[in-house]
């Protein structure tokens, strides 16, 4: 299991590194796929992947995915608005068929996975992106890793044990610490990239730290959901990780973190 763990994780973060250089349509392309399995792996969660309401939710999703590479930011809030139309219009003349639940269940799809996600691509096309994206990572990854180190190390109050009975609050503050040491060091490498930051360290440092607390919520939403409906993973795409949403949790959240946070920093001066 822990061979193939790590040759998943090698052939993963070697293909999020290939996408991430390249940029445009290689790696819209790869986060529309990501997305429209994710999203397939929940509504199977909802038991409503092959339902019809499940189809039109991804043909919107590959919609949206066009949509924002053709305009970026510029029409998502028309996006969000006439995919509930959508949803709703199904609703209504398909009635009784679906129930309020999946109708709830599939519009929280579209926005908790592909348009949460989509922010990956989002923050690679804003100015010095080639260098932004890889906050996202360090955030949310980064953070993972060292929580876990932190927690093995120092770990001796639960920090959700209903949830996560593994994790610390030790751990959780070694992991947002370590974030932020990372994205400090990130930017001495980089500052000359990173022009965008008046100070890019201490920028980096706060943006990472948040976006790994962030990250933190996000897996263990991720949790809750499968809590509720006993099980262990979402799929069993990605070999010794599960599915997609197993592997990407933390991801989904993130990304608009960094995005609005590098708004928000960029603002400040």
């Amino acid at each position: 299991m822990f061979w193939t763990r790590l040759l998943s994780s090698i052939i993963l973060l070697a293909s999020i590194i290939v996408l991430g250089i390249a940029g445009g349509l290689p790696l819209l392309l790869g986060v529309a796929v990501i997305s429209i399995v994710g999203l397939f792996e929940l509504y199977r969660v909802l038991d409503m992947h092959r339902s019809g309401l499940a189809v039109l939710c991804y043909i919107l999703a590959a919609i949206y995915e066009a949509m924002i590479y053709t305009s970026g930011l510029t029409l998502i809030g028309a996006y969000i608005f006439l995919s509930m139309i959508a949803v709703l219009v199904l609703y209504v003349f398909a009635y009784p068929r679906y129930r309020a639940p999946e109708i709830m269940g599939a519009y929280f799809g579209l926005i908790y996975v592909v348009f949460m996600l989509s922010f990956v691509f989002l923050v690679r096309v804003l100015p010095g992106g080639q260098h932004l994206i890889w906050l996202i990572f360090i955030s949310a990854w980064g953070s993972d890793t060292l929580a876990y180190c932190s927690g093995m190390l120092f770990g001796k109050h639960k920090l959700a044990p209903e949830l996560s009975p593994k994790k610390s609050i030790e751990g959780a503050v070694g992991g947002v610490l370590g974030a932020a040491l990372l994205g400090a060091v990130y930017a001495l490498i980089f500052r000359g990239e990173l022009g965008i930051f008046a100070q890019p360290v201490p920028a980096l440092a706060i943006l990472c730290g948040v976006g790994g607390a962030i990250s933190m919520v996000g897996d263990l939403a991720a949790s809750a959901i499968k809590r509720n409906y006993n099980i262990k993973d979402y799929g069993d795409l990605i070999p010794g990780h599960g599915g997609v949403l197993d592997r990407f949790d933390s991801i989904i959240i993130t990304a608009p973190m960094v995005f609005f946070l590098i708004m928000f920093l960029q603002m400040l001066g």
